[in-house]
């Protein structure tokens, strides 16, 4: 069996956004050498989020208004217990949860095997400073 790990990092300068990642995702299937097999990609931090879904500008705009929604920035302590702690990222920590931690993608014939309209997207909730995601491919 063939493994390759490798950790792709993201500077997003907004607080909020999703970018792309297919692309690198596709970069390190190719480099593992693998031709059947399985590739997890992985959000290493507890305020970013990994998820597959549409590469269309409308529904981006339509999850940041959801999320923002259902659990609103806000840095005072009253809304958030977390943020009693110093921190002011209380309403990341929860748009993480609900847009979830890592994908996993079949490997077919070297490729990422898609649906159609299918992209991986790195989600981020508390941007301004470099974050990791692990991207794991195994196989044959």
């Amino acid at each position: 069996m063939k493994s390759l790990t490798r950790y792709l990092t993201f500077a997003v300068p907004a607080r909020m956004d999703f970018v792309n990642i297919t692309g690198d995702v596709e970069a390190v299937v190719r480099d593992s050498g693998v031709a059947e097999g399985l590739c997890l990609v992985n959000a290493m931090h507890i305020t970013a989020s990994v998820f597959i879904n549409d590469d269309e500008p409308g529904l981006h705009a339509d999850y940041k208004r959801w999320l923002e929604k259902l659990a609103p920035f806000d840095a005072s302590p009253e809304r958030y217990h977390h943020n009693r702690t110093g921190e002011d990222n209380g309403d990341a920590h929860h748009k993480r949860q609900i847009m979830g931690r890592e994908v996993v993608v079949a490997v077919t014939k070297g490729r990422l095997d898609f649906g159609p309209w299918e992209q991986i997207f790195y989600g981020e909730f508390d941007g301004r400073r470099p974050k990791r995601v692990l991207v794991k491919i195994i196989g044959e």
